[in-house]
């Protein structure tokens, strides 16, 4: 492995075994949700329809009564780990990403742990990096392969949209609710639930499986405060996001070209998955073919960690040996991520 910097890094033996993703049941539409903030539409004399024609989002999902999101995300890994002939008794570390918690400690990954009976040896921890987490997980987990110190890792992600949900059109359906209100709330209402896992292991043991090449990184911690969530809700500058997470990407993008990165003619680019409006100045920002972007965040939401990964899992099939695969994200605080992946 060579590191140029901290924010470089050139991955030389570790392959991404297997990938799953799965979809929360409970499928709730985004015109179910403005007709419960009809009141309040009406009498801010605001159109409804703008999460479907200005987001792109159509519905997201919800858990229902019988899994939670640290359920699916087990449910997730274990067939990641099926797909990637990985038994439980292999694997060295779990990481889990996810942005949503039931509680502040124990970690989730503790729970995730305990349900697919991984052994004692292996190391399991929780990162945050809002909707960097699962790709920051990967970089992690891939350095510990190559240095010899897990011969198996397991990255997983559940998020539930649902309470921020809750809580949040409680608050819009109020009698002092304000337009300024709903817009800062918007980001929250295009959030949704579901479940992604990935097994990474070293490449020379799997010859022919995809292999994690390694990417670039960039941070922009000067807009740290234009999205802030919690479990209650999420206040965000969509405008002055927007306008800074572009400029972060298209710098982040020009270092990657000087460093050697050649990543103008991918086969796909899997992004992190927000809106329309995103989608669209990103592929605009930095120049590449949007027919290779597949979306599912008309379908999902933005699914925060576990929505690249979610993406990728839904793309595997249809990926051909030699194709080249760029994962490209950007998180709250701001973060930015790109990973190439060849298969």
């Amino acid at each position: 492995m060579h590191v140029s910097g901290n924010t470089s890094i050139h991955h030389e033996g570790t392959a991404l075994l297997g990938t799953s993703a799965v979809e929360a049941p409970v499928v709730v539409t985004s015109a179910s949700m403005e007709e419960r903030l009809a009141p309040t539409l009406r009498r801010l004399r605001m159109r409804p329809g703008t999460l479907a024609s200005l987001a792109g989002i159509e519905e997201r999902r919800w858990w229902g009564e019988e899994e939670d999101a640290a359920q699916g995300a087990a449910r997730a890994g274990r067939q990641a780990l099926e797909a990637a002939g990985v038994e439980p008794g292999e694997v060295g570390l779990l990481v889990n990403t996810s942005v949503y918690r039931a509680n502040l400690e124990p970690s989730v990954a503790v729970g995730i742990h305990h349900a697919l009976g991984l052994p004692t040896s292996a190391l399991n921890f929780d990162i945050t990096n809002a909707c960097l987490g699962f790709v920051n997980a990967l970089t992690l987990a891939a350095t510990m392969i190559e240095n010899g110190q897990i011969r198996y890792a397991l990255v997983v992600d559940g998020e539930d949209a649902r309470p921020v949900h809750e809580s949040t059109l409680r608050r819009l359906s109020a009698e002092d609710a304000t337009r300024r209100d709903y817009t800062d709330a918007f980001a929250t209402l295009t959030l949704g639930s579901g479940a992604a896992a990935a097994v990474l292991g070293p490449a020379a043991d799997h010859p022919g499986a995809p292999q994690v090449l390694g990417g670039v990184s960039r941070a922009r911690s000067s807009a740290h405060e234009l999205c802030v969530g919690s479990n209650d809700g999420m206040v965000t500058d969509a405008r002055g996001l927007l306008e800074e997470g572009m400029q972060l990407v298209g710098d982040a993008w020009d270092d990657a070209q000087a460093d050697g990165w050649e990543w103008k003619d991918m086969d796909r680019y899997v992004l992190h998955q927000v809106s329309t409006v995103h989608t669209r100045a990103l592929v605009e920002r930095i120049g590449i073919d949007p027919e290779r972007v597949p979306l599912t965040f008309p379908r999902w939401g933005n699914v925060g960690p576990a929505a690249l990964p979610m993406t990728l899992a839904a793309e595997a099939p249809s990926l051909r040996p030699g194709d080249r695969v760029l994962c490209m994200g950007v998180g709250s605080g701001l973060n930015t991520a790109m990973t190439e992946i060849r298969w």
